[in-house]
């Protein structure tokens, strides 16, 4: 710890040091588009916003005993655009898992595909793929009258070439029929496919992305018709859906949207249940019981059954069947569509029990009440979770998740909380991006981000102290990372996509809630971000604008940070310097200076020379004035000096009692390594034990990016002082954050290099078998 003396300046009391005005802090008006008549300043749709609409009627049949689909569809493509459209771009996902895909040919990781190390899994993958094709084969494609219609298959996008430009504010009516088969989870792990079960020959089918579906036409960047490479998910319009579902007469299905005909393929039984289950609210009910459920698994179908389903102004439809399913459901309190209780229901296989019956439901009807209380009402009748073979994966009223108990019947508690949070996340997809319908193919933070943030929130309500939560040092290692991109990349380009797509958005937003905005400001402006784009299209400018627009704070620095560069949280207490006010007053600075001299520690050479020092004993005749001279003494010029001074400060209206003030000064020097302009906090330490936690704003650093400092004054004498002491900044070196410097506990671990084996001992002398090896006697 050093001391100075300095004198009292206002240039002292500013928090950042001096420094010319750097990018950190520049508007961010050259990164982003310029508002326009759809998309305004403040970052709410604009006047003249639109987007364009696609309906469908579908029929489809699945085959259990071939395992495919088979579909035909009526497509009303509504073009509010004011643009003419020459043709129309439609995504076949399903092309993905084509033997010609590009996804195939493409590495899977930034580092490529080492083939020494290949896994079992990926092996098995590529030896499927020898004989499965799951492309989708268009069978036809005709218009409204049945007149073919050119087109063009390019990979997993269909370009459809109309006999006329489609005016603005124009409908078309095409006709599409189309098959191909389903991917056996086991083998070709994807959003879709099937489970198939060996012990009951029973097959889970979670069927996604199965039809062809529009792309979006936008007002950005119009067509969004990149390729599908497996990262970057859909850009979908909405629109009304109405399907008619074909299965074995024993499955029960689950689908985006309301049942239409539970007369013609419920038993009265099971729509009694259903019925009561809409007035529970407390615990889920069976609609088909577990019992039930494995009573249908030894059945046989004797024919097909269509269930009929209706989803108005959805962007997709995905569904479930199987007759391995039991069902469970409840109504989910305080939430209501035209009347009708919100209900929240699971479909879930015996393999899913003793987890799914506890946990599912549940899951899904505290996901739609905290996700409302932070955005809107959710909107639609139903809200379903589904056991199979995807790990988790979100549609329209729909997801389908992993998650199981060991087969004897225990789980881990990795496990259950595993279940819990993926029913969440993708119970909240819901909301970002199945209404906030944000463009997943380029951006894919603006849903996954947003959804684990909230996310985040939710587990925290779940209970008090959530098990398994991702908390902020989780993301050290990756944002210590130099080869990562930053989170505006394009979805298909981010090799990393959990931390920078998931983890590096969630943190930063906790950050700016509890940080920089405050959870008031922060919770008002994210949820009229989320109620002005409820059925529209965002972009990454209008949630930044929305978000500045509604707190009343400028937030560029901030999205510069987080989002658009790969800078990362490193600030470190450099020093802190000790400084005590000079009260100009000789008779109180001379004895503060001849104490501080007589308490410098006396150099080895000056101890051992001390006994030899007897110049006044030796020689008497030489001792003078200054022998017996004490610094101490105020000399009469000083005093007038002093005086004077006195005299000036009172006639210019100065008490000069400021000069007596007994505070200690301290200047904290804080240096920004990682790059990133974040708040600081800090937490000091005094002498008698107590300590104090100070938050200062990003704002200090507006001056100067690199260094900044702290003037903390106070009567108590400073014992340490640490960065981020709750390590809730995504600090990712804990070890400068600390003043003095402290050891930082690490781990090591000691290992045994295998021994190579000896072919000469193991052929020559083959290893005795038990009974012939000697029995040493018992001592």
């Amino acid at each position: 710890m050093k001391r100075f003396l300095f004198l009292l300046s206002p240039i002292l009391l500013t928090a950042a040091e001096s420094g010319a005005p750097v990018g950190k802090f520049q508007q961010l008006d050259p990164s982003i588009p310029t508002p326009s008549a759809q998309r305004n300043a403040s970052g709410a749709p604009g006047t003249g916003y639109w987007q364009n609409r696609a309906d469908y009627d579908i029929n489809v049949e699945l085959d259990d005993v071939k395992r495919t689909i088979t579909a035909e569809a009526t497509v009303t493509y509504h073009n509010a655009s004011p643009d003419a459209l020459e043709y129309l771009w439609v995504q076949l996902d399903q092309n993905y898992l084509s033997h010609n895909a590009d996804s195939r040919a493409a590495p899977n990781t930034k580092r490529g595909i080492d083939p020494s190390k290949i896994t079992y899994s990926a092996l098995d993958r590529l030896l499927t793929y020898e004989t499965y094709d799951g492309e989708m084969k268009i069978s036809k494609l005709t218009d409204a009258q049945g007149a073919a219609l050119p087109h063009s298959i390019v990979k997993t996008m269909l370009r459809l070439d109309l006999p006329q430009s489609l005016a603005a504010g124009a409908d078309f009516v095409f006709k599409i029929a189309w098959s191909y088969p389903i991917n056996d989870c086991k083998h070709i792990n994807a959003r879709t496919g099937y489970e198939f079960f060996k012990e009951d020959g029973n097959c889970i089918y979670t069927i996604a992305q199965w039809f062809p579906r529009m792309a979006a036409y936008t007002d950005y960047a119009g067509w969004i018709n990149k390729q599908f490479l497996g990262t970057g998910e859909f850009t979908l319009e909405f629109g009304d859906y109405t399907v008619r579902l074909t299965v074995p007469d024993d499955h029960l299905v689950a689908a985006t949207g309301a049942l239409q005909n539970a007369e013609g393929v419920l038993t009265e039984t099971q729509r009694e249940r259903l019925k009561q289950a809409q007035g529970e609210t407390k615990k889920p009910m069976f609609i088909v019981t577990p019992e039930e459920a494995k009573a249908a698994e030894k059945s046989k179908p004797k024919g097909k059954k269509t269930w009929v389903f209706k989803a108005d102004n959805v962007r997709d439809f995905a569904f479930a069947s199987s007759r391995k399913f039991a069902w469970d459901a409840m109504a989910v309190e305080g939430a209501s569509v035209n009347g009708k209780p919100v209900m929240a229901m699971s479909l879930y296989p015996k393999e899913g029990m003793p987890l799914w019956d506890k946990y599912s439901t549940h899951a899904i009807a505290h996901t739609i009440q905290v996700y409302s209380r932070y955005t809107f009402a959710y909107p639609y009748p139903v809200a379903w979770s589904v056991n199979g073979p995807v790990g988790g994966m979100e549609y329209p009223m729909i997801c389908f998740n992993g998650p199981r108990p060991e087969k004897d019947g225990t789980y881990p508690e990795k496990t259950k909380y595993a279940l819990i949070g993926v029913v969440i996340h993708e119970v909240g997809h819901n909301y970002f991006p199945m209404i906030v319908n944000s463009d997943e193919r380029q951006w894919t933070w603006m849903d996954e981000g947003l959804n684990s943030f909230v996310e985040y929130l939710t587990e925290e309500e779940w209970e008090n102290d959530w098990k398994h939560r991702r908390n902020e040092r989780g993301m050290v290692d990756y944002m210590r990372t130099t080869d990562r991109v930053p989170v505006m990349t394009n979805s298909e380009s981010i090799a990393d996509l959990g931390p920078n797509a998931y983890g590096q958005p969630t943190v930063a937003l906790n950050i700016l809630r509890e940080h920089i905005l405050g959870r008031e400001a922060f919770d008002h402006a994210f949820k009229t971000y989320a109620k002005r784009w409820m059925f529209k299209r965002p972009t990454p400018s209008d949630f930044f604008r929305t978000l500045e627009d509604a707190s009343g704070v400028d937030l560029d620095w901030f999205w510069r940070g987080w989002f658009y560069s790969v800078d990362h949280v490193d600030v470190a207490v450099d020093e802190v310097k000790w400084l005590q006010l000079d009260t100009r007053d000789p008779a109180i600075e001379k004895k503060k200076k001849k104490q501080e001299e007589d308490e410098l520690p006396k150099t080895t050479t000056r101890e051992r020379n001390y006994p030899l020092s007897k110049r006044v004993d030796r020689y008497p005749e030489l001792k003078d004035f200054y022998d017996s001279f004490d610094k101490t003494t105020v000399l009469p010029s000083e005093k007038k000096k002093f005086e004077t001074l006195i005299k000036d400060l009172n006639e210019e209206e100065i008490d000069p009692k400021l000069l007596q003030t007994k505070h200690n000064f301290y200047a904290i020097k804080l240096r920004n390594v990682g790059g990133i302009v974040t708040p600081v906090i800090l937490k000091v330490e005094y002498t008698d034990g107590s300590t104090e936690e100070i938050k200062l704003p990003a704002e200090i650093w507006r001056f100067n990016t690199d260094k900044s400092s702290k003037l903390l004054f106070t009567k108590k004498e400073l014992k340490s002082v640490t960065f981020d002491p709750r390590q809730e900044l995504v600090d990712t070196d804990v070890e400068n954050n600390f003043w003095p410097r402290r050891p930082v506990k690490s781990k090591f671990q000691l290992f045994k290099e295998d021994k190579a084996p000896n072919p000469m001992r193991e052929l020559t002398k083959p290893e005795k078998k038990d009974d012939e090896k000697k029995v040493e006697p018992k001592k």
